[in-house]
């Protein structure tokens, strides 16, 4: 038999234990769950439903304790990184994951990737990351494609109603993450991808002031861009922010195409038969009240959030592209002198003399470094240059040459430190990832510095300026300083913008 006050002890414990995993917001209780070293509250509305290309509002208030021990729906989007699909639109839902214990602990406010049309915040297992960081992560939903930045003349929000979204959870987190033990006053807004673009883009939006104290880029930046067939053949040199009037005059395009002359006719449509439309839209829209001007030029003008950025790239970005290029297998030596006329025309034997497939081993591999250099590793040193010019600015490159693969169909070409390879060192993807205990080493070591970020706004290494660009490599078994400029041939293309 166990003791009286034994047993009230044991009952206590319980009960404490309990009362963990439930925590009041400004709008209702959530229960989550707690395992002894972090507490997970998931699907928790920092919005109402939204109508449809209308701005968010406030998540209406519920009685009782909401269950949070499963995610929301994932915002409309094509199968794709979800098997299946989502056709929801009732989906601006965040997860946040805690320290078992403590309170006042930085917040990082995750947005994925997934090029704008694709992605859930729930697909960001942030355990490994609240743990060993110690620190809150809130990982978010926001409105994708054609119901996150469609746009049409009139329709106020146009192209923008994805980062409005994103600014809508930033103000729930202020308002309410205290209660999950974060600190009100310390949020680091951070991403990968399509959501380092989306950080990028807060920074340059004047309705984001105040909303956010640090900012992450990871993969992503304001400048990003790409020429003509550098992912695929037929592909039309973009940037991914676009002018409203263009996007306008493409929804009109798109809306008479489905039989509609206004947005209340389309407001009336099936998500599914918007859906063909889908990646029609996935270019958030500048010279809005949103983002006023193009980001990049907002950056080099320093009309941006004097906060300090944490900004980088993996050393080989463009792999996964290239390795599907040709059928879906890795691009073929004719096609790579075709797409070097196609997209360089009388410059093509100029940029063949510093990309020859003899230099890097293939012609694939030497499309690979090209599209990398010129679309993800440049871009993101211009703008981490521009940022440095007003704010401190931390620059790096993950250089893991065998990270865990992201795909279980194995690649017919090397991919080394491929695009998003540095979010296993973060995150468990769907599954915890294989690691060496080099890899290991490096995780821990990233975790820790990306945390001493989020707590001081100083990194582990030295800052980026403009007198000295200084770049930290991060691999397995060497963390170095690196020449990113020269690595990635940046004055090379630089002259010939």
């Amino acid at each position: 038999m166990v003791p009286l006050v034994a047993a009230g002890l044991i009952a206590g414990t319980t009960a404490a234990r309990a009362d963990d995993s439930v925590v009041r917001t400004g709008f209702g209780a959530v229960r989550g769950e707690t395992n002894g070293h972090t507490r997970v509250f998931e699907g928790i509305p920092y919005a109402a439903p939204p109508e449809r290309w209308r701005d968010p509002t406030p998540p209406r208030k519920w009685d009782g304790v909401r269950d949070a021990t499963k995610p929301g729906p994932a915002c409309a989007q094509l199968p794709g990184e979800l098997p299946d699909g989502s056709t929801a639109e009732d989906c601006l839902y965040l997860n946040v994951t805690t320290p078992a214990k403590g309170k006042n602990k930085p917040v990082v406010v995750w947005v994925h990737g997934g090029g704008f049309f694709m992605g859930a915040g729930s697909n960001y297992d942030a355990r490994r990351f609240a743990e060993r960081g110690d620190v809150v992560v809130v990982t978010v939903n926001y409105r994708l494609g054609i119901f996150g930045f469609f746009g049409m003349p009139g329709l106020a929000g146009s192209g923008t109603f994805g980062l409005e979204d994103q600014q809508a959870a930033l103000k729930w987190v202020r308002n309410n993450i205290a209660a999950f033990g974060g600190d009100p006053r310390n949020v680091t807004l951070a991403g990968q991808s399509a959501g380092a673009m989306s950080v990028c883009a807060q920074l340059t939006s004047p309705a984001a002031a105040g909303l956010f104290d640090r900012a992450v880029m990871q993969s992503g930046s304001c400048r990003s861009g790409w020429l003509d067939n550098f992912e695929y053949r037929g592909e039309v040199a973009a940037t991914i922010f676009q002018p409203v009037r263009a996007l306008e005059e493409h929804g009109t395009e798109i809306a008479r195409d489905l039989g509609c002359g206004d947005v209340e006719c389309l407001r009336g449509k099936k998500p599914e038969e918007l859906m063909p439309q889908h990646l029609a839209f996935i270019q958030p829209a500048y010279g809005t009240p949103v983002l006023p001007e193009y980001p990049g030029d907002a950056i080099e003008r320093g009309r941006f959030h004097r906060v300090p950025v944490l900004s980088g790239t993996t050393k080989n970005e463009a792999t996964p592209w290239v390795a599907a290029y040709d059928d879906k297998a890795p691009m073929r030596p004719e096609t790579f002198e075709a797409v070097l006329k196609e997209t360089f025309k009388g410059r093509a034997e100029e940029v063949k003399a510093v990309y020859s497939p003899e230099k890097y081993g293939s012609a694939a591999l030497a499309w690979a470094a090209l599209v990398t250099d010129r679309m993800w590793s440049c871009t993101q040193y211009e703008t981490a240059r521009g940022l440095a010019a007003k704010t401190n600015v931390f620059e790096y490159e993950f250089a893991d040459p065998n990270p865990p693969k992201l795909s279980p169909i194995p690649p017919q070409m090397p991919l080394g430190a491929q695009h998003a390879s540095d979010l296993w060192d973060f995150f468990d993807l769907g599954r915890a990832p294989k690691f060496t205990e080099a890899q290991q080493r490096l995780s821990d070591r990233m975790i820790h510095d990306w945390a001493q970020f989020t707590r001081t706004g100083i990194s582990g290494w030295p800052r980026f300026t403009g007198k000295r660009d200084y770049v930290q490599s991060f691999a397995p078994d060497e963390i170095r300083p690196v020449d990113l400029a020269a690595e990635h041939h940046c004055d090379f293309w630089k002259e010939r913008e």
